[in-house]
């Protein structure tokens, strides 16, 4: 039944050129904070269930990065202690970008972002020790570094490492999140890609400057384990020069604000709250990894002038999704943290010139 089953799956996808691909993996949870690690009292493992299809050569983006593909993967992992911290369902889309490719074998890294359903979370009288999960439905974001070795042509073995965070985005309290590291292995059926055919005319790249105002807006909840959502906004001018094609570098100057300022100060017995310390200023220098009209930046930034109050972090970080529309207008989606803690996910709109 099992191998009717697989191959059943095999030519199915074959015919509509996706690939259907089923993995386990297995590891230990790498906690934030070592407060809660001696509740861990097993392994995490979980189970990956990915629908996948190559992207075609009808642009050079993809012939640059060598035939990416995409899909969509359905999770189930244990959590290390299924007492305290349940398990976790999760949903999303993921991207794998090839770093070498052979006709026998691709090594790849693979990036996935989505929805993540805990089956326990905090809650002072029933589970008051799970301080890393404060609800439900959490952000879920998965690494993945390996390699697939084409064993026939309708099938493919992978095995590699695997990074799994999950937290709701300061978005419920506790939130200290999940972190889980260890290895996969697993079966790929259907139509394992071939190594691209380099036949597309890839024009040269011309080095320009690119300049942005981009204004964005977000929510967040208090560390005092309050149920009410602040308002937090902020105001980029960037400047970027595109030294690469699938690399632009620069930097930028932000204005942000945070409504949550004066009650996180009280619950830490700060109680010369100004107006004036809702607000932030600072400078940042940016890395964005260019893919046609998507990129991924990150960016990291020093206060300068209006400081943080409330824990006085002199650094911060943002990782930024975005989507050029058009040549002037764009779209993104960043989570602000503090280096390792997570601040709160924001929303934004911008303006470019180049």
């Amino acid at each position: 039944m099992v191998l009717f089953f697989f191959l059943k799956t095999g030519r199915v996808c074959a015919q509509n050129n996706f690939n259907f691909r089923a993995d386990v993996h297995s590891g230990l949870v790498l906690p934030e904070y070592s407060q809660f690690l001696y509740l861990v009292n097993e392994p995490v493992r979980g189970v990956e269930i990915s629908l996948t299809r190559s992207t075609k050569q009808e642009n050079y983006w993809n012939q640059l990065y060598r035939q990416p593909e995409y899909g969509f993967t359905f999770q189930f992992t244990t959590t290390g202690n299924k007492s305290v911290f349940g398990y976790e369902y999760a949903l999303y889309p993921y991207f794998t970008i090839p770093i070498i490719r052979r006709p026998s074998f691709l090594f790849f890294q693979q990036y996935g972002f989505g929805i993540g359903y805990a089956t326990k979370k905090f809650d002072l009288n029933s589970n008051p020790q799970n301080v890393a999960i404060g609800s439900h439905l959490n952000a879920h974001f998965n690494f993945k570094l390996g390699t697939k070795f084409i064993l026939t042509h309708k099938s493919a073995l992978t095995v590699g490492l695997v990074f799994t965070h999950y937290s709701n985005a300061n978005m419920a309290e506790p939130n200290l999140g999940l972190n889980f590291a260890g290895v996969f292995t697993g079966i790929t059926i259907g139509k394992p890609s071939a190594p691209p055919v380099n036949d597309l005319v890839v024009p040269a790249h011309i080095k320009k400057n690119e300049y942005a105002l981009v204004m964005a807006a977000g929510g967040k909840h208090t560390r005092a384990l309050q149920s009410d959502i602040y308002r937090a906004a902020s105001i980029t001018l960037e400047f970027k020069h595109h030294f690469f094609r699938k690399v632009h570098l620069g930097g930028g100057v932000d204005f942000s604000y945070d409504a949550s300022t004066e009650p996180e100060m009280r619950a830490k017995n700060k109680y010369n709250f100004k107006p004036i310390d809702n607000y932030r200023s600072g400078i940042h220098i940016a890395q964005e990894f260019v893919y046609n009209q998507f990129s991924f930046i990150l960016q990291e930034g020093v206060y300068i002038g209006l400081t943080d109050k409330v824990n006085n972090h002199p650094i911060y970080t943002k990782a930024v999704v975005r989507y050029k529309v058009n040549s002037h207008w764009l779209v993104h989606f960043a989570m602000r943290s503090h280096l390792h803690i997570l601040d709160y996910p924001e929303l934004a709109i911008g303006y470019r010139l180049e």
